[in-house]
């Protein structure tokens, strides 16, 4: 079992000159949960390298037993300073791809070529795509065969307008992740604000906030296991 994660390279919030990124639970939970599986993880962003950290992602009130444990692993970080480049990763080398969110995505990795074709390959070639809380976002120019968006018709979630709101984000973000899945014909539902909450649709997994990067992770292990 080998399975890629796919983390952003974008690391401005807008115009508010503070810094985002990637949240550091929704790539930690994950990532245990795989190793822990005992799969071969790969990590990959648009430009490579050491991606850049959403800094709320670390404060004392956002860490977890698996952020600590991420930190304090020197295989994991190691893995994470050296990210492959997004162009160089080919679809047919793995198993499953994992989206971890943060803001960062929604700037480079919803607009990214590379990573909508990833997308589109991956499931095409029937194998399992999961993203979780901002990361469903990427999905907004991602096509179906047939050429319609590829979330139309699908049972999807992603973080929620109310979620957005409560962090303060909502008139800085370059689009609301909820607004666009429902825009692109997705059957978008939820769960209370920061509870988890995951979907499947077929070979779509789909989870709402950094609690559900845990169990999205669980649920795409399953689908492997079960394939």
């Amino acid at each position: 079992m080998k399975i890629l994660m796919v983390l952003t390279s974008h690391d401005t919030l807008g115009n508010t000159g503070r810094k985002t990124g990637f949240w550091l639970e929704e790539l930690a939970a994950p990532y245990y949960v795989f190793k822990d599986a005992g799969a071969e993880i790969v990590l990959a962003s648009p430009q490579g390298g050491q991606p850049p950290l959403d800094p709320k992602s670390n404060e004392p009130g956002s860490q977890t037993d698996e952020t600590r444990r991420f930190e304090a692993d020197e295989e994991a970080t190691s893995l994470l300073s050296n990210t492959a480049r997004l162009d160089a990763v080919d679809p047919g080398d793995y198993d499953a791809v994992f989206y971890p969110g943060g803001h960062g995505p929604l700037w480079d990795l919803a607009e990214d070529r590379i990573s909508i074709r990833l997308i589109e390959a991956t499931l095409g070639a029937g194998k399992p795509v999961a993203l979780v809380c901002h990361a469903p976002g990427v999905l907004r120019r991602a096509k179906a065969p047939d050429g319609k968006p590829l979330v139309e018709g699908r049972k999807v979630t992603g973080f929620t307008n109310t979620e957005e709101e409560a962090v303060g984000l909502t008139e800085v973000v370059p689009f609301l992740v909820e607004d666009e899945l429902k825009r692109n014909g997705g059957h978008f539902s939820k769960a209370g604000d920061f509870e988890p909450y995951v979907l499947s649709d077929g070979l779509l997994i789909t989870g709402q906030n950094p609690a559900s990067s845990g169990p999205t992770a669980t649920r795409l292990v399953e689908q492997l296991a079960n394939r």
